[in-house]
């Protein structure tokens, strides 16, 4: 590689570091630039909302690299730097102090931002967003065993802030429109046994019902819901989901639908522009679609993937969707893509607490959740991938060996 070549990456998250990472131990010793807006180098988001924000770890605890690596590896990271434009024809993205940095190949992983809610009283002290680093330090800051704290929404955020503020000894409210945590995504069946573990520590449920305001003079001190309910409160964390950032992508002409658009090698519809992380909308050769997914494993894995396809390598992003969460005593991992399915089944018994769960659609396995049992992964990935008709009364039998 030659070094008169230059990438540049925006986005200094998760993907953009597993790029530089990539990039540099595949070749290329050219120039390579990383842009990022936040303070700090890289880091993992998902312990925000769990470990460091219960002290647990700290920030080099998170942080994907050592402080001395970007130096060591002739990185060029550029923290609280705001990219304002990409020019395509020039080359070049174009930074807010009006400086141009010239690119070959081009990175963008400019990941995610929360949805707001827009609701008298929202602008509050004491109203809170997870996102970033500064958000998980601002609520380290307010989460104590006297705190009053109502979570808005039962998505992962919330449902996994929900679990690390109980942890803490705070009082906890979860407030969610949907009948049950996670149901979008998991399901009625799987969301409700979530349901019982927050009612099991304590949380206080309020679900089928929005948020109407936020009430207080300059901070917080309740949350009235659609219901007329009224829930005293010294905090409160909003996660209704997020949307990507593709406007510096639909400024510049890059295509974007739901995401930045891009094909299995994680190039966008421009050349020389590729995508990675939570905010790439990348077809999947497996399913046939477009998929976007917001997850740490789809960050750690596109990364290396969009470096080897900027070296000039074809190579096939297609790996199995992965993602984990823990809340309390109850770690999960779920593999596979189960926007539709005909039904759920368990392995094992899920009031105690260790099973696996199936969602089946004609009768093939399309996605698969271990709860408390870690010696399972590699078997469950096998029979997503392999897509066999398989029976429920052997998914289900403690008896017959899935493997």
């Amino acid at each position: 590689m030659s070094r008169e070549q230059t990438f540049v990456i925006v986005g200094a998250g998760l993907a953009g570091a597993k790029t530089a990472e990539t990039l540099r131990a595949e070749g290329h010793d050219g120039k390579l630039v990383m842009i990022g807006d936040e303070p700090c180098r890289p880091y993992d988001r998902p312990p925000l909302s769990k470990e460091y924000l219960r002290s647990e770890k700290d920030f080099d605890g998170v942080a994907v690299h050592k402080a001395d690596f970007y130096r060591d590896n002739d990185i060029d990271l550029r923290t609280s730097t705001v990219v304002e434009g990409i020019d395509l024809l020039g080359s070049a993205v174009v930074l807010s102090s009006g400086e141009r940095v010239v690119y070959d190949k081009l990175l963008l992983a400019t990941g995610v931002a929360p949805r707001q809610v827009n609701v008298p009283g929202s602008n509050l002290g004491g109203v809170y967003y997870l996102r970033n680093l500064a958000d998980s330090d601002a609520l380290r800051s307010a989460i104590n065993p006297s705190t009053r704290l109502v979570v808005i929404g039962a998505g992962w955020i919330g449902a996994e802030v929900a679990a690390s503020a109980r942890q803490i000894g705070a009082t906890v409210a979860l407030v969610e429109q949907a009948s049950l945590p996670l149901e979008r995504v998991l399901g009625h069946e799987v969301g409700e046994i979530y349901r019982s573990l927050h009612a099991k520590h304590g949380v206080e449920l309020h679900f089928g019902v929005a948020v109407e305001s936020f009430i207080g003079t300059d901070t917080l001190k309740a949350v009235k819901l659609s219901d007329g309910t009224v829930l005293d409160a010294d905090s409160a964390v909003v996660g209704v989901g997020a949307y990507p950032r593709v406007e510096l992508a639909q400024a510049a002409g890059i295509r974007v639908d739901n995401g930045i658009v891009v094909d299995e090698y994680l190039q966008t519809s421009t050349p020389n522009v590729y995508a990675a992380g939570d905010v790439a909308n990348a077809f999947h050769p497996r399913y046939a679609t477009h998929i976007r997914l917001e997850h740490w494993y789809a960050a750690l894995h596109q990364g290396p993937v969009a470096a080897a396809n900027m070296l000039g390598k074809k190579t096939v992003y297609d790996r199995i969707p992965y993602f984990y969460s823990d809340q309390y005593d109850l770690g999960m991992e779920y593999r596979g893509w189960a926007p539709s399915y005909d039904q759920v089944v368990f392995r094992g018994d899920p009031a105690a607490g260790e099973f696996i769960a199936f969602w089946l659609s004609d009768h093939r396995v399309v996605a698969a959740m271990n709860a408390n049992i870690w010696d399972m992964g590699d078997t469950l990935e096998a029979l997503v991938a392999g897509g066999s008709t398989i029976g429920v009364d052997r998914l289900t039998d403690l008896n017959y060996d899935l493997s």
